[in-house]
């Protein structure tokens, strides 16, 4: 399990490279439910992705030549795969990037552009398909979440969180393949054992909240979670993530696709942020009222949306 010193560890060594994001209070949120947003949509590729993809990498970066040489490989719906190919970049190591064809092609085309190559694969088939090109390159994997490493990057988060506001009492964290959820988790517990920790699915991919219920992992179907518009929350957790998820998460809260694009909407609108739909699953929640009152913190993953869509969900 990944503990507190793991990510203190972590946010030393990504300091030089992620932003430390604030917290911005929402002037606009119910009275008795004080909100904050974290924005890491304001990081570097528009998602907090890049924390976990630099504590992995740099620790690659690393070894010797002959690793650095044969680079490394992920497989991703977006976000990870544009992390990863940045912080590549920045160390100087070739990044190959399985990618679902699916994958909306703004995220496609930002991967491309930090010189990583990018393999298109049909949909449930990524890790197969990076079996492949790990294969092919004898590159070292950085997966999307089911590692310590990315566990740890993705808490520092919840450290920042804790510094910034140490009398929270709620916290709302995206689930997908639950590497945010599970590194928050474990830095909230640790320094504000106060606090509750939800955890916030689409309900067509709310496999998390099911399997939670039944104290063990359960499979949807790719074709089920794809139906939501969350593009970035069709994961499902592994064995590592769901154990994390179990011992730090206080609930698994679901919020429809209205619920969604309202949320789109209103963080545009009146918080200024852009967001894509699988970050604003977490003022989702809150619009819900289903926590309970007191100091609240969204964490809003990311804001890499096809401008089109955008345009739609601003438009109701």
């Amino acid at each position: 399990m990944v503990t507190i010193d793991d990510i203190r560890a972590a946010a030393e060594r990504i300091r030089a490279f992620a932003v430390r994001t604030p917290l911005l209070p929402a002037l606009w949120a119910d009275g008795d439910r004080p909100l904050w947003i974290k924005p890491e949509n304001l990081q570097p590729i528009g998602a907090f992705k890049v924390r976990g993809a630099f504590n992995a990498i740099g620790a690659i970066a690393n070894r010797d030549e002959s690793v650095r040489t044969r680079g490394v490989v992920a497989y991703s719906s977006g976000n990870h795969a544009q992390a990863v190919a940045y912080a590549a970049a920045v160390y100087r190591i070739p990044a190959h990037i399985v990618m679902p064809e699916e994958t909306p092609g703004i995220k496609v085309e930002a991967t491309r552009n930090h010189g990583a190559e990018v393999v298109l694969c049909k949909a449930g088939e990524r890790e197969r398909v990076a079996a492949e090109v790990l294969e092919r390159t004898g590159g070292v994997l950085v997966p999307p979440f089911d590692h310590p490493a990315i566990i740890a990057g993705q808490g520092t988060i919840g450290l920042e969180i804790a510094e910034d506001l140490p009398s929270v009492e709620n916290v709302l964290v995206p689930v997908s393949g639950g590497g945010l959820a599970s590194g928050i988790g474990a830095a909230i517990k640790a320094l504000c054992p106060q606090a509750q920790v939800f955890g916030v699915e689409p309900e067509l991919a709310a496999d998390t909240a099911e399997g939670l219920v039944l104290g063990h992992r359960v499979d949807w179907p790719i074709e089920d979670r794809n139906r939501t518009i969350a593009d970035g929350l069709r994961s499902q957790p592994s064995a590592l993530t769901f154990a994390h998820l179990q011992k730090f998460l206080d609930g698994v809260i679901t919020v429809s696709e209205s619920e969604i694009r309202s949320a789109v909407r209103e963080l545009a609108v009146k918080a200024h942020l852009v967001s894509e739909p699988s970050g604003a699953v977490a003022l989702a929640a809150y619009r819900q009222g289903g926590t309970p009152p007191g100091r609240t913190v969204m964490v809003l993953s990311g804001g890499n949306i096809d401008p089109t869509a955008l345009t739609d969900m601003l438009a109701g």
